[in-house]
């Protein structure tokens, strides 16, 4: 037998190298990513049609939701009421409508309603 042990033609084990184990792991994650990724938009979907509704309802805004402007904001503002939109310097703003005084309705980007004075936006 020692004899037949000595001609025999061993065979090395592969082994995967590390790096191809991860490779492999994080193209399973990417593949389950995909799949999250299209929920968290039919989530954001529903975020945006909540936030349109409680605007509709506070506001009592029956019109067409149509954007006529846009314009950006010149500083941070915080809101002080719910009605309010916080808006943070260089936000990018959609103009819906334009109310008597000073404030205009704006959406932000999240989809949010409110009212900005015409003070902090610049209309470029």
């Amino acid at each position: 037998r020692e004899k037949d042990d000595k001609y025999k033609i061993r065979m090395p084990k592969l082994r995967v190298a590390q790096e191809y184990k991860d490779k492999r792991k994080s193209i399973v994650d990417v593949e389950r990513n995909i799949f999250k990724f299209k929920k968290s938009g039919e989530e954001k979907s529903r975020k945006r049609e909540k936030e349109e509704k409680f605007f509709r309802e506070t506001f009592m805004y029956d019109k067409e939701i149509s954007v006529i402007n846009t314009a950006t904001a010149e500083c941070s503002v915080p809101s002080e009421r719910r009605v309010d939109l916080p808006v943070t310097a260089g936000e990018k703003l959609d103009v819906i409508d334009v109310t008597e005084g000073h404030a205009v309705i704006c959406r932000n980007s999240e989809g949010r309603y409110g009212y900005v004075l015409v003070e902090h936006l610049n209309f470029r």
